[in-house]
């Protein structure tokens, strides 16, 4: 008689986890790298400061600035700007889009009259703003608004248009209004496309502030960059370009987070992202 010995069963091996690595990350250490190089090729070179300044040099502009509060003060001029600017463009915008969408005489008439002044240079406009606005606050988040308005306003478009026909049938089947439609079906529908928009319209209005402030004024960060240049400060130039940088990162951000937590269910989990 044969005996049969039988293998006891093995526990199933455990996976090995892989440290995930944020991907941020590595955007840092390229632009750590790329400061490297800066910073070894102007000091190997000697290259003048007046071309191109070292980062060092940089760095100590920035830190000066913000210590003797020149480049606190003209952030604040800008950035107020900025968020007026942002704000008109977003508010006159969405509710273009709602009229486009919802009444189709309005979108006969006031649609083509938008696309006809976007093809209008915005710098063009800036000059013949200050004209007639002044060199004050105005002008500028006038002309913020203007750069900021179109692209946010196809996307609104697109995403109320974005919710299925059958959908919309369906809900006026079972009484439901227009505006209930449009609480309900439409706006949801449109968010993502929505928050597309406000995240290239928010960067558009950092450019649109500094365009308005090259044009003319006595105060922003534009005006500080035309000061700096006058004088050949160029490590200083460099400072107000970071900030900027910083002001657009910084605003661009805001807006993607706010953008997860309202439109939830389009994001991707973050605990998929960056494996190695």
């Amino acid at each position: 008689m044969s005996t049969q010995v039988l293998d006891a069963p093995t526990a199933p091996a455990t996976p090995v986890r892989r440290r995930r690595v944020p991907e941020i990350t590595y955007s840092v250490l390229v632009f750590v790298g790329v400061l490297l190089v800066w910073q070894v090729v102007v000091t190997a070179f000697d290259v003048s400061t007046v071309l191109v300044p070292a980062p060092t040099a940089v760095a100590g502009s920035l830190v000066d600035g913000f210590r003797d509060g020149s480049l606190v003060t003209h952030s604040i001029v800008t950035l107020k700007e900025i968020l007026i600017g942002f704000g008109v463009a977003v508010g006159a915008a969405l509710v273009s889009a709602v009229l486009i969408t919802q009444f189709r005489p309005v979108e006969r008439v006031l649609f083509p009259l938008l696309i006809l002044t976007q093809t209008i240079p915005k710098v063009a406009m800036a000059p013949l703003l200050i004209v007639w606005f002044g060199v004050g606050i105005s002008s500028k988040v006038l002309t913020v608004a203007l750069i900021a308005f179109f692209p946010l306003l196809i996307n609104a478009v697109l995403g109320f248009r974005s919710a299925a026909h059958e959908q919309v049938e369906m809900l006026r089947s079972f009484g439901a209004s227009r505006l209930q439609v449009l609480r309900h079906l439409q706006i949801p529908s449109a968010l993502p496309h929505i928050f597309a928009g406000l995240e290239v319209a928010v960067i558009l209005s950092v450019t649109g502030a500094v365009v308005a402030e090259f044009v003319g004024s006595s105060e922003g960060l534009g005006y500080l960059i035309q000061a700096t240049n006058f004088t050949l400060d160029v490590a200083r130039t460099f400072a107000v370009i970071v900030v900027l940088s910083a002001i657009g990162i910084a605003l661009h951000a805001l807006v993607v987070q706010v953008g997860k937590r309202l439109v939830f269910w389009t994001t991707t989990p973050t605990d998929t992202a960056g494996e190695i």
